[in-house]
């Protein structure tokens, strides 16, 4: 972390100079904004979040509670997650008081004596490897809590604003008016662009017309979080648990040592029952986790919360406010995100996640078209690629959630369930996304240059080392949620190419560091010993700051035991590697292609105006 550039910074260096809006931020929701987002959950938050760090935009988000979220149903977090807790900031703290998951236990009936269950298949989380992040348990509130102190400390000084119900809006050729409800008083703020992150029964997908398709699965499942004694032995591991009694449970250990929770499958519904199921008392369904866990008792002393829910796999039409008739005729101004775009079972623990990387997909794209540096067709990007994701989540847990509820009989094989889901790691971690060729992702031509970095994909970081203080650590990991393109330029064996590549870099008219929005980093395929900062062409070392103080932290060597030429395929005649403020590769190209790297920047980005005039 770097905080010295300004002056010397004795306080917390996470705390951000107040600029732009949050030099003077009004405590009351002002009549007027550039973004409003309504819902404060994790795809509204993580939105939030992003937009803190473009102080030139106006954002706020309302939200009708009356203040942050004690206790929220999601808990399970991805290693992509975490990855993107990573370029947030918090990654690393909210490990420290998350659970871990690193083995899987698979429980099946006794064949022996069907009525009690027996410990299967003991799987490692992640046995092939996927990420260097783990895979946590924490409770989304403490998720939103770190978005929010995130967003207090960034240059916005941005917080929520709670109490406020949104009641509808209007749209016209350049603002939406939103019409909100705060302690009996009705209150209209015009936005340029709003983002409903309003949950399952968002009105904000009610405003613009979009419709929930998709179907029940007509089966139950009651789940609680629980304080109790039991004489299970795998208790404070993740489970799942098919009875010959019938009925399966999932469990997860929660945070903090003590509390876990299950779901415990309630059964066939009646489509005709009128969801009578809801009804269904917490004693119920402790007494189903009693029968399913025989011959192991089960002692329940305190319940945190608990729930019954009917399994449904819905997905909406669209992501924003455009028709399918409209497309291409004009630009959205209303979006949805999160639980009001896609609906499903929550056992694959798949919900928070995908929804907060909607928020981080289109909040960056809202600050770029609102600052002026990127055309508004850039945001017609967010509906195209979230939609295909979210419709791959649907199906996959149409898959999931009916093993889980498949009586082991019916399997046939004991081991089906542990199968599907070692085979299916990548994507439960989060991994499987990859966005098609659009205005931000070229057509992945040049491929071949760096394998292991799949243009549309997040970039895979491998160990570096830094060169300036031969501190080794990951490449991805210095990317940070800052709104700026990542620029990795792969040097050639003896930096020849890379010099006259940094050299059109720093002169060229059309070169995308004129336009003050990417991050530069040179890789060099040498040991860090062996190379000399000083023939570092100047602009992997830019000027930072009232002193123009130098920048060192932009200069990689490969690291002793992970070459990452090697690992990521990437050519020893060097290459560059472009990647998106959300993570995502967006471009692999030669050194010597900078005419493409200008033709692929000039899609989105708005041309200077010393080229318009060239």
């Amino acid at each position: 972390m770097q905080f010295h550039h300004h002056g010397y910074v004795s306080g917390d260096p996470r705390i951000q100079p107040a600029a732009g809006v949050g030099l003077d931020r009004p405590d009351e929701l002002p009549d007027e904004v550039d973004v409003l987002i309504v819902g404060s959950g994790p795809a509204g938050m993580i939105a939030a979040a992003q937009l803190s760090q473009f102080p030139e935009v106006t954002t706020r988000i309302v939200e009708r509670r009356e203040g942050r979220l004690p206790i929220g149903q999601a808990d399970g977090i991805q290693a992509r997650s975490v990855e993107t807790f990573q370029a947030f900031g918090f990654a690393g703290r909210i490990a420290e008081e998350a659970y871990r998951i690193t083995e899987m236990c698979f429980w099946h009936p006794d064949r022996t004596d069907p009525s009690r269950i027996v410990r299967g298949e003991r799987p490692a989380d992640d046995p092939g490897g996927i990420s260097e992040f783990p895979h946590l348990i924490v409770n989304q509130a403490r998720v939103l809590d770190y978005f929010a102190e995130y967003m207090a400390s960034s240059p916005s000084r941005m917080v929520p604003d709670y109490g406020y119900e949104f009641e509808g809006l209007v749209r016209y050729g350049d603002h939406v008016d939103v019409t909100l409800r705060r302690a009996g008083q009705v209150k209209v703020v015009r936005a340029k662009y709003v983002l409903g992150a309003d949950g399952a029964r968002s009105r904000v997908r009610a405003s613009i017309g979009c419709t929930m398709a998709g179907n029940a699965a007509f089966h139950a499942w009651g789940v609680m979080d629980v304080l109790a004694v039991t004489d299970f032995p795998d208790i404070r591991l993740k489970c799942a648990i098919q009875s010959g009694t019938g009925g399966s449970i999932l469990l997860i250990p929660r945070e903090g040592g003590h509390l876990f929770r299950m779901y415990v499958d309630l059964g066939e519904v009646d489509p005709d029952g009128h969801h009578e199921v809801r009804s269904t008392t917490i004693e119920q369904i402790v007494a189903r986790a009693q029968a399913i866990l025989h011959p192991y008792t089960l002692d329940v002393r305190d319940v945190a919360w608990h729930s019954v829910y009917e399994v449904g796999h819905r997905l909406t039409d669209r992501f924003d406010d455009v028709r399918v008739e409209e497309r291409g005729t004009r630009t959205p101004r209303v979006f949805i995100a999160g639980d009001a775009c896609h609906t499903h079972s929550a056992k694959a623990g798949q919900g928070m996640n995908v929804s907060m990387q909607d928020g981080f997909n289109l909040a960056w794209k809202l600050g770029y078209v609102l600052t002026g540096r990127s055309p508004e067709s850039l945001l017609a990007t967010y509906s195209a690629e979230r939609q295909a994701v979210a419709q791959n989540l649907i199906d996959f847990d149409k898959e999931w959630s009916t093993l889980m509820a498949t009586p082991p009989e019916e399997l046939g094989d004991p081991g089906a369930l542990a199968d599907f889901y070692v085979r299916t790691t990548e994507f439960l971690f989060g991994f499987m996304t990859q966005y098609p060729p659009s205005m931000i992702v070229a057509e992945p031509v040049h491929q071949a240059l760096a394998t292991g970095f799949p243009v549309g994909k997040r970039f895979k970081s491998v160990p570096v080392v830094r060169v300036a203080d031969a501190n080794p650590l990951h490449l991805g990991h210095q990317h940070r949620a800052d709104g700026r393109w990542r620029v990795y330029a792969f040097a050639d064996e003896d930096a020849s190419l890379l010099s006259t590549w940094a050299e059109w870099m720093a002169g060229a008219p059309d070169s995308p560091l004129s336009q003050g929005v990417v991050d530069l980093k040179a890789v060099y395929q040498q040991r860090h010993v062996d190379v000399d900062l000083a023939a570092v062409p100047e602009p992997f070392l830019p000027r930072t700051g009232p002193f123009q103080l130098v920048d060192y932290e932009n200069v990689f060597a490969t690291h002793p035991d992970d070459d990452i030429f090697e690992l990521r395929g990437v050519d020893r005649g060097g290459c560059v590697v472009v990647v998106r403020p959300d993570q995502y590769v967006a471009a692999v190209l030669p050194l010597d292609a900078t005419d493409a790297l200008a033709a692929f920047f000039r899609q989105h980005l708005r041309v200077p105006e010393r080229v318009a005039q060239a």
